[in-house]
């Protein structure tokens, strides 16, 4: 070949690579342009499913109006949810492609995830999905839907201290309306009719069965198996009693300030949960079943299923399903016995009462009953009085760390005056305590003014030391509301005189005094326990209780139920018992209205009896820390 040749072939050659070049270019800008076209397709089609609106998305085999409703009828059994779609591998090949989603439902506790598969479509220009209902779960056919039955966790149960539950599943009866069967007319009536027979708001209930739906169900009442009649109404129409099992104490009250109920959560839980919890959830409302609701609650289980097509004889079918997970039972060292003793003792008291029983060899709170009249309030653990009189057994601590000793002479005016203040003994003080007596007999007859005329010989801090070594006025965290008490410093004389009797600014709690009289007991500030597995330090006191003091205390304590003002209680078969009563003032009226105290120890039970009002501590208190004693003393 020669020169010339060889340079023609040449040029020949290049302008055949510049267009085969050229070709496969304007090839390769073809096909990013479709590929770009088609994600903005499927990103359109992903914004559409998450709002559930699919008007601005390109589709074929269905106007945007036509697959936006069979969109909603596919997943309306899912709930109010919103779903996490993001986009996978979008693929072009000539003018058809396909695109992945990835699927993720938040339902209750758990999430469904799963992806499909879309076809896509080339109309010219721009690419195009073609809906079908397989967009939303890969299975699905013409007709059918999805569903989610949430399957509830089996709450834990809130345990006593010997292991028996006290709040578990419980036989109950729902009494409602059932729409479904009668006309809008019927339902009103007869929901009148039910909550009349039940004594519940009559019109209320009219108001809500009348703005439910026409197929709802609106219950009324929750009655304990025991307590409901299955026949009530039979007769009337709608009316629906539907057995279940809810978690239940074993009566209705028991412990409630402390332990709480289970319910549908409120709107405000819903709020602060941040998406945790939704409308209907059975949640703890209040107490323990509220501060421990995490781990009592469990996790639910879920269960996803294919509903058939209307009409068809198919079953559904199941695609996902995770298992539930029970709660954690929640364990206290409550004695169900004595509980239930101690409530029933404060059944019938008009004002605020409670009880509170310790043990004191460990701390254990046993029993923490509130009466009828602290309107659903924790006065026993929560409780803020003047402790009045029982509060001596700190002064008379502050009293012995000052060398004043229980055979010591002290003076028993019938009255003292402090800084323009006069002071008296109780009315029905008795005559012959009056004069130089000792400390314990001061102690057994509760001589105010004895305790007051000695508080010179106080140094400043002493009556906050001596009730910190006893376990009060020193805040603890327990794991459950619970108030120790204070004892501030006075301001002024008559503060301090007021101080010593536990007036003034002086306050505590039953828990608290429950806790002075364990601790007198065991010789040491106990610390109460009501959850085993919340682990507490105790703060130490600057000035901790020494076996001595204990020694003396008890003796005092003692002397009150031998020679004093706990009389009542010197018959109590077993162990010796030693107590302090106490009244304290409160109030504007004149005569200013009372507070009875009394708080004892037996053997390895310390226990305090706290009612608002009452005549005095050993009339008004006195008579039920008697029948709280010999009921715990009963095998």
């Amino acid at each position: 070949m020669t020169g010339g040749a060889r340079g023609r072939t040449a040029r020949v050659l290049a302008g055949t690579v510049a267009t085969v070049v050229a070709g496969s270019l304007l090839a390769a800008c073809s096909d990013d342009g479709d590929r770009e076209e088609a994600e903005r397709a499927v990103a359109s089609l992903r914004e559409g499913l998450v709002a559930g609106d699919l008007a601005d998305v390109p589709l074929t085999g269905a106007t945007p109006e036509e697959a936006t409703a069979e969109l909603e009828a596919v997943v309306a059994g899912l709930g109010d949810v919103e779903p996490q779609v993001t986009t996978g591998d979008v693929t072009v090949d000539g003018d058809a492609g396909t695109a992945t989603l990835d699927w993720a439902w938040p339902l209750g506790d758990q999430t469904w995830t799963h992806t499909t598969t879309v076809a896509l479509r080339s109309a010219g220009d721009d690419w195009q999905v073609a809906w079908s209902p397989t967009v939303v779960e890969s299975s699905l056919a013409e007709g059918e839907t999805l569903r989610a039955d949430a399957v509830t966790a089996v709450r834990g149960d809130v345990l006593a201290g010997d292991g028996t539950p006290i709040v578990t599943l419980r036989d109950v009866v729902r009494f409602g309306i059932d729409k479904s069967r009668i006309d809008a007319a019927t339902a009103q009536a007869s929901a009148r009719t039910l909550a009349e027979a039940l004594g519940i708001d009559a019109d209320a209930f009219v108001q809500r069965v009348a703005a439910a739906g026409d197929r709802a169900y609106v219950e009324a009442i929750v009655l304990r198996a025991d307590e409901a009649d299955l026949n009530l109404l039979g007769g009337t129409p709608g009316v629906a009693s539907i057995p279940d099992q809810v978690p239940l104490a074993p009566t209705r009250g028991f412990a409630a300030p402390i332990l709480g109920s289970v319910g549908e959560a409120t709107a405000e839980i819903v709020e602060e949960s941040d998406g945790a919890i939704r409308a209907g959830d059975v949640v703890g409302l209040g107490g323990l079943q509220r501060r421990y609701d995490a781990d009592l609650r469990g996790t639910d289980g879920l269960r996803v299923v294919v509903v058939p097509a209307e009409g068809s004889d198919a079953e559904p079918r199941e695609l996902h399903a995770a298992d539930a997970v029970a709660g954690t039972p929640l364990a206290t060292s409550l004695d169900i016995d004595l509980q239930g003793l101690a409530e029933g003792l404060l059944a019938d008291v008009g004002p605020a009462s409670a009880l509170v029983a310790v043990r004191p060899s460990d701390g254990a709170l046993l029993a923490a009953a509130n009466g009828p009249g602290a309107g659903g309030q924790n006065a026993a653990t929560f409780g803020q009085y003047a402790p009045g009189s029982t509060f001596k057994v700190v002064t008379s601590l502050a009293l012995l760390r000052a060398r004043i000793g229980p055979d010591d002479t002290v003076a028993c005016p019938a009255q003292i005056t402090v800084d323009g203040r006069v002071f008296e003994n109780y009315d029905d003080y008795p005559a012959a305590g009056i004069g130089q007596i000792t400390l314990r007999q001061a102690v057994a007859s509760s001589c105010n003014t004895a305790f007051i005329g000695s508080a010179d010989a106080l140094p400043d801090g002493a009556l906050a030391e001596a009730a910190a070594a006893l376990g009060l006025g020193v805040d603890q965290d327990l794991g459950f509301p619970a108030y120790f008490g204070q004892v501030p410093a006075p301001e002024g004389a008559t503060e301090a005189a007021a101080a010593t009797i536990g007036q003034g600014r002086v306050l505590a709690s039953p828990l608290a005094m429950a806790t002075v009289a364990a601790s007198v007991a065991d010789g040491r500030a106990v610390l109460p326990t009501l959850l085993p597995e919340h682990t507490a330090d105790a703060v130490p006191a600057a000035a901790p209780l020494t076996a001595d003091e204990a020694a003396a205390l008890q003796d005092l304590m003692r002397a009150v139920v031998t020679d004093g003002s706990g009389r009542l209680l010197a018959d109590l078969p077993g162990p010796p018992v030693g107590a302090k009563t106490g009244t304290a003032e409160f109030g504007t009226a004149t005569p200013p209205a009372t507070h009875a105290w009394m708080i004892a120890t037996q053997g390895d039970l310390a226990v305090a009896v706290f009612v608002e009002e009452g005549a005095s501590g050993s009339t008004t208190a006195g008579p039920l820390l008697r029948s709280f004693l010999a009921g715990a003393a009963q095998p």
